[in-house]
């Protein structure tokens, strides 16, 4: 748990009294406070279970086929294969079609346990049919090969189950949300939320606060829609719930406008509607673990495979060169190898972001309060040629590998980075928009030349704009062609300020 994290609940309230803090909480507290970024990974579960449930299947059928071919695999035959490799496919296709890997609150475990077995027997009617072209060998082959594969699959999906259900029980998938509006509509929204638990609703804003009470069913009024702004829990948020008076119209236009400044999602629920419907949909919501839609899922979930496989084979060949940097480091000036920064992460997150030092020590800036500038005496002699080649920014590999990071994506401002005599995030409105993805080791950005400091408001504008255009383009084939032309690009800018 990250620091911030561990004293999130202390810093809601004022109170020092145990039982009183626990009341200044409220009820929905959870055994472990996770970010949204932690959660989102948590999120992707579905997709590693599935992940392993293939390899399985795929390890069985070659097991089965060599142990029952004659000779070895050397006499694998279709007549072994085609069978068992029908079967691996019905079960696979039917375990993703009936939503199998959705995991959902009200399925009971029994019931998942026995659909594996019920679609076992329709792999198996796949198999006989299959078999008719190959005889019994075949046959054979598909029996055992579905009677292991059975075996296996009930092993592992109580295995997942077992995880499930453990982070059902301490929160991890219940989406987080917080409520602007001192309502009525607030009111029932946290009532029926208590009566279903399958939503977290962390505190309520209003900028009423004279006419406001404490607390609303035990969730207790944090502050006013400022507050919320610049409140230590948004990181932790995953939705940002706007209960307003049906008649609030400007109200929620203005409030709208306010809470922009943030990179949390935002619903707007009017007074009238249906509580149980509006539930529903915030809790299956793409935040919503194990259970929202499969598409946003599967694109975080291919990002994530591509940073680490890709991380891993990068830090594999990169270890020499940071090696020797490390070395000229130590030896060209006095300090640590390392500089380690605190910048914005995704959802506002705060995170310790890994560089080469490439400053005096006695010069580190970890504010970014100025930064650097052409002929900038603060740098050594490597530094120069590092930030040039941009190798200072190598150790970030194990941000990626970490999570915290991605290979593509925005690039990681430190927190309070002033443009001029401004804090850059003060000059335009959509900056934390920028948040709404992991920040990465390169970026739409820098390929189209806006890298190293902005020094004007323009800088930031367009900075901004590319990063949103980034978020809203991002695919799996757009990150391989923004890492393969980075090197290029920043090899053939040697007049860039870095």
């Amino acid at each position: 748990m990250t620091d911030c994290a561990s004293h999130l609940a202390d810093s809601l309230t004022a109170p020092t009294d145990t039982a009183a803090r626990r009341a200044a909480r409220g009820p929905f507290r959870t055994e472990v406070w996770l970010s949204a970024r932690q959660r989102s990974g948590v999120r992707l579960a579905a997709h590693y279970f599935r992940a392993a449930d293939v390899l399985a299947v795929f390890a069985i059928g070659l097991a089965v086929a060599w142990t029952t071919a004659p000779n070895g695999l050397g006499a694998l035959t279709l007549a072994l294969i085609a069978p068992s490799l029908t079967a691996g496919v019905v079960i696979l296709g039917l375990m993703r079609g009936l939503s199998l890997y959705r995991f959902r609150r009200n399925r009971r475990p029994l019931v998942h346990l026995a659909s594996i077995i019920g679609l076992a027997l329709a792999a198996a009617t796949a198999a006989f049919i299959a078999s008719l072209m190959f005889g019994d060998q075949g046959l054979a082959a598909a029996s055992v090969f579905i009677l292991a594969t059975t075996t296996a699959l009930l092993v592992l999906h109580s295995v997942w189950l077992t995880i499930v259900m453990r982070w059902r029980r301490k929160g991890v998938l219940s989406p987080n949300i917080v409520i602007v509006g001192a309502t009525r509509n607030a009111e029932a929204l946290i009532q029926r939320a208590l009566e279903r638990r399958d939503l977290n609703v962390l505190g309520v804003f209003d900028d009423r606060l004279a006419r406001s009470p404490r607390n609303i069913g035990g969730v207790p009024v944090l502050g006013d829609a400022n507050a919320l702004i610049s409140h230590r829990m948004t990181p932790y948020v995953d939705r940002i719930v706007l209960a307003i008076d049906a008649q609030g119209g400007e109200r929620v236009r203005d409030l709208t406008r306010r809470l922009e400044s943030l990179p949390n999602a935002l619903t707007v629920l009017v007074e009238g509607g249906c509580v149980d419907a509006a539930l529903d949909r915030l809790a299956s919501a793409p935040l919503a673990p194990l259970g929202g839609p499969a598409h946003a899922d599967r694109k975080a979930f291919n990002k994530r495979m591509l940073d680490v496989i890709v991380g891993l084979i990068a830090l594999i060949a990169a270890a020499p060169v940071m090696a020797l940097v490390a070395l000229a480091i130590r030896l060209d000036s006095p300090g640590p190898i390392f500089f380690r920064q605190r910048r914005h992460g995704f959802n506002h997150e705060e995170i310790v972001v890994w560089k080469f030092r490439s400053m005096r020590h006695a010069d580190a800036d970890a504010t970014a309060s100025k930064q650097v500038t052409a002929d900038d005496c603060r740098v050594t002699r490597v530094g120069r040629f590092i930030r040039a080649t941009s190798l200072d920014e190598l150790p970030q590999i194990f941000n990626i590998l970490t999570g915290e990071m991605s290979l593509v994506g925005p690039r990681p401002h430190a927190i309070g980075m002033k443009t001029g005599d401004t804090e850059s995030a003060r000059l335009v409105a959509e900056y934390a928009h920028r948040h709404r993805i992991k920040p990465g080791m390169t970026g739409w950005a820098a390929i189209k030349g806006s890298r190293g400091p902005v020094n004007t408001e323009q800088e930031v504008r367009r900075r901004v704009q590319l990063d949103i255009d980034y978020i809203e383009r991002q695919s799996f084939w757009l990150d391989p062609w923004v890492i393969l032309i980075t090197v290029p690009v920043l090899l053939g800018d040697r007049s860039a300020v870095r």
